[in-house]
């Protein structure tokens, strides 16, 4: 799990770990812009077959609004498009934030990975295209005030997969008749991970080749806590690990579920669903 720095693509990210650990494979849950720091889950090897689970696991962010400036990216990597004197007060701020929970609709921003038409949005922006990306449902759980002053904000909020954090900003300052952009942006939390279970790529590089920086490297059971593990017996393990579904027995054997995973004496076998009393994978591990 590591705690991407500041003015590094995820992509950066992602190969430099990759290097580091001699891994065949790798890949991540959720990029991070280049400005913002924290949790980038990478998974290496077979890890990279639980992706999806952590991928669309509740995130938390904190970040910091500059009033007054409207962005081309909505961040501080963007031209100044937009300047208003406008300063909002902390209770009008407060007063705004429940607009921005529930299930509400964004419009993703200009600058972002969303493919249009075979294009990466970004891309088409950065060549002087005009770019209008349709709105889109995103929940957000929770947005809370954490300081406030004339000239910036800081945030906190929870929220579901596809949420764009510079978008949210840009929709609150124009809530309050102003506009804004963010200006500091750090991911606290992705599904089951936190700020505690980071790494640094400087303690990466720090720990010596082999066990002690293997020993950095979370399970992959790690990545998915926030579903439901089945156990199974020997027979039904070896069935599922050649992608075969069983019936799952016993008392408490479950008759559907939407997405698990299944284990064979802590080890990771498969995720999958179950339906009708029996265990489908999807994705198998050869771990």
């Amino acid at each position: 799990m590591l705690n991407k720095p500041y003015d590094f693509t995820s992509t950066q990210a992602v190969g430099k770990v990759r290097w580091l650990l001699n891994a065949a494979k790798a890949g991540h849950a959720g990029t991070l812009d280049p400005l913002a720091t924290g949790i980038l889950p990478i998974a290496l090897g077979e890890a990279t077959k639980a992706v999806p689970q952590v991928q669309d696991g509740i995130k938390v962010y904190r970040f910091t609004i500059g009033w007054g400036k409207a962005t081309t990216t909505d961040d501080t990597e963007g031209e100044v498009i937009a300047t208003s004197d406008v300063r909002p007060e902390q209770g009008a701020l407060e007063a705004v934030l429940p607009r921005f929970t529930g299930t509400i609709m964004q419009r993703p921003p200009a600058f972002s990975a969303i493919k249009v038409d075979g294009e990466r949005a970004y891309d088409l922006a950065r060549a002087g295209e005009t770019v209008e990306l349709a709105e889109r449902p995103i929940d957000i759980d929770a947005i809370e005030l954490v300081s406030h002053s004339p000239e910036e904000s800081v945030l906190e909020v929870t929220c579901g997969k596809g949420t764009y954090v510079r978008a949210l900003a840009r929709d609150i300052a124009e809530a309050l008749g102003t506009v804004g952009h963010v200006t500091k942006l750090h991911r606290a939390a992705v599904g089951p991970f936190t700020d505690d279970d980071a790494v640094s790529i400087e303690e990466l590089e720090a720990a010596e080749a082999g066990e002690a920086r293997d020993g950095l490297l979370l399970p992959v059971s790690a990545g998915l806590e926030d579903i439901e593990e089945i156990r199974l017996d020997a027979g039904q393990a070896k069935a599922v690990s050649h992608g075969n579904a069983v019936l799952l027995t016993g008392a408490n054997a479950p008759v559907s579920v939407d997405e698990c995973w299944v284990s064979f004496k802590g080890k990771v076998l498969a995720t999958g669903h179950v339906e009708f009393g029996q265990f489908k994978p999807g994705r198998v591990f050869n771990l």
